[in-house]
């Protein structure tokens, strides 16, 4: 497969505790695979085997042009990391890294047609693709590559952030907060639905023209507000009703969606955002178990504004639901 801005798996990039080497034992980094794509395909998987291919997208290039905080081109490496020493709850399946996807020299648009092509190569090697950010504007491009595979099928989007990241670009071009909008308007282009689901969204980070472009697509929101207790069945409730309308779900988490306490290594902190709790759980299990996930992303890791790895953590504990749940359903 000929890429550009593609880095092959990197020596060490999954290092942590052994226990031993036998089943039981093993910890996730005795367990991935390396696969450089540029050289050779990923594993072929058996009958009744899945597979789950981890993919960097290293960019933060549209933070920047968004005029957030950059550091998030360092999230894919973090994530690795902190993902390492988890242990293995599954047998017969494989986990690979499938490496990572570069922005050079701002060349933001370049890089997110790398990520379609690979993650469209992903998932014609019938694996799911868990894609490590960077910036998100790895929607847009991650996104585009599920769209291509899935040609002609009803792809809901359901991105668990704070912000509606629906913004028409300006003259810097494209961002991280305009993959949405980019995304609804290739598929209007293409006679596509545009069915959206964003939950978690603040009032206080979406101006009203925001909330408007959003109506005027169509897309169904909830606000972060509602993310209590009390509305438990009426959150799962629309999750499920949203899924129902859709053939396959893309699923985007952007960490700014939660509290700062919880995610201060972010771009844009949120100091009343979502808590990780069983409620939150809860919710985003109701995607993994629908049995249409097409691809999920976690955007917006920035190592450098993290503390005691608390940012990176809590993504990892995501990636580590969406492989116990794609695996083990």
């Amino acid at each position: 497969m000929t890429l550009v801005c593609y880095q092959p798996p990197a020596p060490g990039s999954w290092q942590g505790r052994v226990d031993g080497e036998e089943p039981g034992l093993l910890r996730w980094h005795q367990a991935v695979q390396p696969a450089d794509l540029s050289r050779n395909p990923l594993p072929p998987l058996a009958a009744g085997q899945k597979g789950i291919a981890f993919l960097g997208f290293a960019s933060d290039e549209g933070v920047r042009r968004n005029k957030g905080r950059t550091g998030a081109a360092d999230g894919p490496a973090a994530l690795r990391k902190a993902c390492s020493s988890f242990p293995v709850h599954f047998s017969g399946h494989i986990l690979a890294d499938a490496g990572t996807i570069t922005c050079e020299d701002g060349q933001l648009e370049m890089s997110q047609e790398a990520l379609a092509a690979t993650v469209n190569h992903i998932l014609e090697a019938g694996y799911l693709p868990v894609v490590f950010g960077g910036g998100h504007e790895v929607a847009y491009g991650h996104e585009k590559g599920i769209r291509r595979f899935f040609n002609g099928q009803q792809t809901g989007i359901i991105n668990f952030d704070a912000h509606f990241d629906i913004r028409e670009p300006d003259e810097n071009g494209p961002s991280s907060g305009t993959g949405f909008w980019q995304i609804a308007q290739e598929r209007h282009g293409e006679g596509i639905p545009f069915h959206y689901l964003a939950l978690g969204i603040q009032r206080n980070s979406n101006t009203p023209k925001l909330f408007q472009a959003a109506e005027s697509f169509g897309a169904d929101h909830l606000p972060a507000s509602l993310f209590q207790q009390k509305y438990h069945d009426q959150l799962t409730g629309a999750i499920q009703a949203f899924i129902q309308r859709t053939d396959r779900i893309y699923l985007t988490t952007c960490l700014d969606v939660f509290a700062a306490p919880y995610a201060p290594g972010v771009s844009a902190t949120a100091y009343n955002g979502l808590v990780p709790d069983a409620l939150f759980l809860d919710c985003f299990r109701t995607v993994l178990r629908s049995g249409k996930l097409a691809g999920t992303d976690i955007a917006e890791l920035n190592p450098s504004l993290d503390q005691d790895q608390r940012t990176a953590k809590l993504a990892a504990s995501l990636v580590f639901e969406v492989v116990m749940n794609y695996f083990t359903r």
